[in-house]
């Protein structure tokens, strides 16, 4: 038995933000701060062209979370009120909010049972007249199937929006995840794979137009200061000090990732008990943003956990299709495998800074419990 640390956190932002980057961080504090601009500034410009070509779009515009980016993405569409999006029912609303806010309607579809991300089939057959747009939600780190889903969107002309708040950096034959849909949809929530000090987001596209309309609105539908000519614009700009630190942040995600990925194999290496389902193996077009395995008993298992000092967390306890603010309106929906997710996923620790004694003691923690 490993020895125990004295307790494994579910993540530890200090860990990153420490040390030789820490100080890194600092002085670029100082910089922006004595520079005496910090909204929309030389940092925001610099970290856009930065974040572009990363991704290998034309555009990155940042904006002052993830959910304003899947927000403003969709209204940039100017889609018809009442129009269907489809979306997948299983990453905690987010998508499915922004659907609301732009006064559409959501279309649920099931997900892919090994990914958990949208099933193209069930896309597919989902589709209706109604239906003018798809969330692809790369979730947990894993690239969702596009090559299946932009030929259905192709066919169907529909517009693609990836919702790559948990896949920065996943790629798949060199593309990388906000490369593939009309428009890419980025959260840098501080435990994001690339992370800000706060909140922060980003909208990616290739489209110039839509660029274009995604700036107006992330600064109030201005053409120029003061004229407003486009609706529904708002006030969502990712400020100068966190674009200053995400440039610092940006080249090292790749390593990140790839201690990331090293983490969940030793977790498919080592997870032995046969009550735990454990994701397969990950390549490039998965940065484990989350590391899930499955139980039929998630709840002891994750009680388990928590007494042996295992910091663990569920994503997500609740279909979308099911939340209480819908007052049972979707009650006939059936989405069985996004339904089964819900019931018996757990999150174990999973992030770069956490170190193979740690690993170790998870991987035994799990192979311990007598569910």
């Amino acid at each position: 038995m490993p020895t125990p640390p004295r307790r494994v956190p579910f993540n530890a932002l200090d860990r990153q933000n420490g040390g030789d980057l820490g100080a890194r961080m600092s002085e670029a504090a100082r910089r922006v701060i004595g520079g005496g601009w910090y909204v929309l500034g030389a940092e925001v410009d610099a970290f856009e062209l930065e974040f572009a070509a990363y991704c290998g779009t034309r555009h990155a515009i940042g904006v002052a979370n993830g959910s304003d980016a899947l927000e403003l993405a969709i209204a940039s569409l100017g889609l018809p009120a009442g129009s269907e999006v489809a979306v997948a029912p299983n990453a905690a609303m987010y998508a499915t909010l922004a659907i609301l806010a732009n006064h559409l309607e959501p279309l649920f579809v099931d997900v892919d049972p090994v990914r958990a991300t949208v099933d193209p089939r069930a896309l597919a057959a989902a589709i209706t007249p109604r239906t003018r747009a798809v969330v692809a939600t790369h979730l947990y780190g894993a690239l969702a199937d596009m090559d299946a889903i932009l030929a259905i969107a192709r066919d169907r002309r529909l517009a693609v929006i990836e919702d790559c708040a948990q896949a920065h950096g996943a790629a798949r034959d060199g593309r990388r995840a906000g490369a593939y849909g009309t428009l890419g949809c980025f959260s840098f929530y501080p435990t994001k794979n690339l992370g800000a000090l706060g909140d922060g987001g980003a909208v990616t596209t290739d489209d110039d137009a839509l660029a274009a309309r995604v700036r107006q609105l992330r600064q109030y539908g201005w053409k120029e200061k003061y004229s407003v000519t486009v609706a529904h614009g708002r006030n969502s700009r990712i400020d100068e000090l966190q674009a200053a630190l995400l440039r610092l942040k940006l080249p090292l995600v790749d390593g990140w990732n790839a201690r990331r990925r090293e983490i969940a194999a030793r977790y498919v290496g080592g997870i032995r008990h046969p009550g735990i389902e454990v994701p397969p193996t990950t390549g490039a077009d998965h940065v484990a943003h989350l590391y899930v395995v499955r139980s039929e008993r998630r709840d002891d298992l994750r009680g388990h956990l928590a007494r042996c000092g295992v910091g663990v967390d569920v994503h997500y306890p609740i279909p979308d299709h099911r939340q209480p603010v819908f007052d049972g309106r979707h009650a006939t929906v059936s989405l069985p495998v996004a339904e089964r997710l819900a019931c018996t996923s757990l999150s174990l620790p999973c992030f770069a800074e956490l170190d193979d004694e740690e690993v170790d003691f998870v991987i035994d923690a799990c192979n311990r419990w007598d569910g």
